[in-house]
């Protein structure tokens, strides 16, 4: 079963960069995306063979999240029922596999100057409270931009980033804590000492110089660990400044 994410940052541009011949091609079980940018009725995008699932932000051209699966859901859940504070800006969409949660998210950006730090360690505590809610009824896959190097191995210039958003104390904390209550890095579990990025900055061709961060994640409940087969990180794939992650799991 092979599942996978991508951050495309704009959906309507990235269909003008390949998108759909990349979900064609891969033909996965389950494809989730972030970032979407996209209101009720502004793309048509229905591939057949698959249900599909839509969260749009409030704001015009902000956030978004979708899911498009081959196997219908028992249930679909839009946001994280933690609280309106948390809500509008469709960050989260939960489907009930049957055996399992799968769970798509678009972490809060810290931003510049750190303005929305503690507006995101506040959702941060309300996300793994959700998560850990759906965790203690059965195992739980979560994917997306999670929005956190977690270590230094995760992003190419640790030291000069230190304190910066996406690698401040508060963040990593957090990825920390998610981690510790039952959940594991799917990609850091399969390749622990394996240096490679899902984001890459506009700017200074990073890209080109593999100057990236990994900030798109799978992560899993513990008990689901036996079943990871393989995790993916589509380097090669552009359309966005993220790529494509993958997760490869055992029936």
């Amino acid at each position: 079963m092979k599942l996978i994410s991508w951050n495309v940052n704009g959906l309507r541009a990235c269909m003008g960069k390949g998108f759909a011949d990349f979900f064609a091609a891969e033909d996965a079980d389950v494809f989730a995306l972030q970032e979407t940018k996209l209101t009720a009725g502004q793309l048509e995008f229905a591939p057949e063979g698959y249900h599909c699932f839509w969260n749009y932000a409030e704001k015009k051209g902000y956030s978004g999240t979708a899911v498009f699966t081959k196997k219908e859901p028992l249930r679909v859940f839009y946001g994280m029922d933690m609280g309106e504070r948390f809500e509008g800006e469709g960050r989260v969409i939960t489907l009930d596999m049957g055996e399992f949660y799968f769970v798509t998210v678009y972490t809060p950006n810290a931003r510049r100057e750190l303005e929305r730090l503690p507006y995101r360690c506040e959702w941060e505590d309300a996300f793994r409270e959700y998560l850990l809610s759906l965790d203690a009824d059965k195992p739980v896959i979560v994917c997306g931009d999670m929005n956190v190097a977690h270590n230094e191995i995760d992003l190419k210039n640790p030291k000069s980033n230190r304190g910066n958003a996406g690698f401040t104390d508060e963040e990593r904390g957090k990825m920390t804590a998610l981690l510790d209550s039952g959940f594991i890095d799917t990609f850091r579990t399969v390749y622990p000492e394996k240096a490679a990025y899902t984001w890459w900055s506009y700017m200074f061709r990073a890209r080109e110089k593999d100057v990236g961060w990994r900030i798109d994640y799978f992560l899993t409940s513990r008990r689901f660990a036996e079943r990871i087969e393989d995790a993916l990180i589509y380097k090669e794939v552009m359309g966005s400044d993220h790529c494509p992650v993958g997760l490869v799991i055992k029936d």
